[in-house]
């Protein structure tokens, strides 16, 4: 049963890793997908594997720094695909290094990315829904879903003294859900994912400089921290893409305003 049925959803950062898991599950569902990511070959990419689901698809290269880029983004889901029925914040960058080594030339591509970024997007993607009528009575007239993190969430832990910038990066995505969500009520509704430790390239990343950090082998800080996990694994881009399919359907209609753990029990709450 396809419950996101020509659902029109657009996810920056979909070129790959959790962007890409999310383009395919929702297409899954039937929505039709806007595939934004400044690697147009990745966007182009999983644009082939959306149409070969069965559901539309456009893949549209954007930097979400940029206000002129975003809105366009914007404009290019809606002549290609009709309308835009929910925007995924998704972008986003990290970097590991000690809190004490990071420069302003390390902490203002993570805040543009993932803060600037997720703001200008969430700005560009409320004009346009308000504009349009819901997809149904009773229904909102669009919905935003920003990508936060645990790292976001809680206090001191293990990664807290080579992420700082990344942590505080996340905690300001939460922040400006909070504030969309009051401001876009009731036309809009506005929510925060945030996973944990998910396979993907950017864990790749961080165990490799992590390791190098600590003169650990490669793997041994990805294993250190699944180690922890109390569901017994590491988590996979399809368990936050699960989240997100939920978000998107009428069965969360009734949720503004939250930003939900999803990270086998890492961070309880």
């Amino acid at each position: 049963m396809h419950t996101l049925k020509d659902v029109v959803v657009a996810i920056t950062g979909a070129g790959r890793g959790i962007g890409r898991s999310m383009a395919l599950r929702l297409a899954g569902q039937g929505a039709h997908i806007a595939v934004i990511d400044r690697d147009s070959a990745g966007a182009e990419s999983v644009c082939a594997e959306v149409r070969a689901l069965g559901a539309q698809a456009v893949a549209i290269r954007a930097d979400v720094t940029r206000a002129e880029q975003c809105r366009q983004m914007v404009a290019d889901t809606v002549a290609a695909l009709g309308r835009l029925d929910v925007m995924v914040c998704n972008a986003g960058i990290i970097q590991v290094k000690p809190f004490m080594d990071i420069t302003e030339e390390d902490w203002d591509p993570t805040f543009a990315v993932n803060v600037k970024g997720v703001f200008l997007t969430t700005q560009a993607a409320a004009r346009q829904m308000r504009e349009q009528p819901p997809l149904a009575d009773s229904r909102p007239r669009g919905k935003i879903i920003c990508m936060s993190s645990i790292a976001g969430r809680y206090g001191a832990g293990p990664m807290a003294p080579i992420i700082p910038h990344y942590r505080a990066s996340k905690a300001a995505v939460i922040s400006i859900v909070q504030s969309a969500s009051f401001t876009l009520a009731p036309d809009i509704t506005v929510n925060a994912v945030c996973p944990g430790l998910v396979a993907t390239d950017m864990w790749q990343q961080i165990d490799r400089e992590w390791s190098e950090v600590e003169g650990w082998q490669q793997g041994e800080a990805w294993q250190r921290r699944t180690a922890a996990v109390p569901l017994g694994r590491p988590q996979t881009p399809e368990d936050v893409a699960g989240l997100v399919e939920f978000l998107c359907s009428p069965a969360a209609d009734y949720m503004t305003g939250q930003a939900i753990n999803i990270d086998g029990g890492l961070a309880m709450s």
